[in-house]
Formats: structure tokens, C-alpha cells, sequence
């Protein structure tokens, strides 16, 4: 069954453009013009997956996605203009599975949509065992971790990388090996969507974050997992 692509952007050209080039791919693409019109119409036809521009007239994209997550489980890949980093790392923490940079190009995009959708169908039929690394146990079916018996508030890719780097711990493991593991080949060269997200699990796993003693950086290599006793 063909996936369903819901591309929101005020842009008819784009919207026109990218739509049919989506098309030609094997998708169905629905359009909306702005956040409000794609929350309406994602109520009548939801969609497998949203590609949504940050800037939208009225509601903007990062106030849709918000909407969008209160409703909807497809995953979110933002197309924007903007280039500052604080645009792309707020929509990653408020839920965006993705980002791609305008101007983009169509085939990396189209690569980017086929990993969030590996994704999106791996969270809903998951295969990976339950681990336990010192005092930290995970539970992949049930998507809770926890240290010391305290569960985190984990992101889908903070998790993910947490899983990576127990599944290994005790070693180094190199940050094109978590691309590639936790991202996919889509993200190869983009090392840095690996140390925004090493951050923020910092900020939830360590005790003093700007001094870590559990996720220790090796640098020019990756990082590792250190094991804590229970």
C-alpha cells in the first residue's frame, strides 16, 4: 500500500513541484497551505508521514508540529529556510523527527523519507531485546529506561541512541557507526545531529552534565557508554 505524504507549505510552487515529484516516487501526497488547513485535513486523511515548513503564515510550523503531536504519531521532517542552528535543534526537541535545509535536493530528501518511515514501522513492530548495563536497563518493547530504577523522559532518537551505546558498553563506539545505527545511511557526514542529541541525554542520565561520567567522549573516535554499578 502506497504511503500517504502530507506537505505543508505556503509556497505553491514547492507545494505543486515537490507533490508531484512525490508522486513519480510511489507516494500519494496531500497539500496544505498552512498549519491550520494540514491539521484539518490530517483529521479527515491521516497522514504516514508530514513534511512541514517552519515558516507558515498564521500558526507556524513549530506551533503545528506541537499540534501535530498532540494528535498524531507519523513522523515529522521540517523543510526549512532558515539556517540558524537554534531553529533546527528547537524542532528536534519538540518532537520533529527530522530537518532538511531549502534549498534541498530531491533525492537526499526522498532518503530522508524513506528512513523516517523505516522508523516510523520498526517502532511499531520492535524486535530489539531488553538490556541491562550496570544500573541502567532498558526496555525496548515497552520504551522505558531507567537508571537506578528512575525512568528518563527519553525523545524516540534519544532513546535509540541510549539503546546503541548500552549495546555496547564498556566500548568505544565511533559517531559514524550511531549515524549509521541510529539515523541510518541517509545521515552519513552529518555527525552533528550525534552531539546535539549525546547533549541532551547528558542533561538526562548525568549527574553533572558539563563533567560526564557515563557517556565519556573519545575524542576524534565516539563515545562510550560507562557502566555503573547497581
Amino acid at each position: 500500500m502506497e504511503k500517504q505524504i502530507l506537505l505543508v507549505d505556503d509556497d505553491p510552487l514547492l507545494r505543486r513541484s515537490l507533490s508531484f515529484n512525490l508522486d513519480r516516487s510511489g507516494y500519494r501526497a496531500n497539500t496544505a497551505a498552512s498549519g491550520e488547513e494540514a491539521l484539518a485535513l490530517a483529521r479527515s486523511d491521516p497522514p504516514d508521514l508530514v513534511l512541514l515548513d517552519i515558516c507558515l503564515p498564521g500558526m507556524d510550523g513549530l506551533e503545528t508540529l506541537l499540534q501535530f503531536r498532540s494528535h498524531f504519531a507519523a513522523p515529522v521532517i521540517f523543510l526549512t529556510a532558515r539556517r540558524r542552528e537554534l531553529d533546527e535543534v528547537l524542532g528536534l526537541e519538540l518532537g520533529a523527527d527530522d530537518y532538511i535545509t531549502k534549498p534541498f535536493d530531491l533525492d537526499v530528501l526522498l532518503a530522508r523519507i524513506k528512513v523516517a518511515l523505516r522508523r516510523a514501522l520498526a517502532a511499531v513492530t520492535p524486535i530489539r531485546s531488553p538490556l541491562v548495563a550496570g544500573d541502567l536497563t532498558i526496555d525496548p518493547t515497552a520504551h522505558i529506561a531507567a537508571v537506578g530504577g528512575q525512568t528518563l523522559d527519553l525523545s524516540p532518537r534519544e532513546f535509540d541512541l541510549l539503546y546503541a551505546l548500552a549495546s555496547d558498553a564498556g566500548h568505544v563506539v565511533a559517531v559514524d557507526d550511531l549515524l549509521t545505527r541510529v539515523w541510518g545511511t541517509g545521515y552519513e557526514g552529518e555527525p552533528q545531529v550525534v552531539y546535539v542529541h549525546v547533549r541532551w541525554l547528558r542533561q538526562k542520565l548525568e549527574t553533572d552534565p558539563s563533567h560526564p561520567r557515563r557517556i565519556v567522549t573519545m575524542r576524534g573516535v565516539g563515545y562510550k557508554l560507562e557502566l555503573e554499578e547497581v
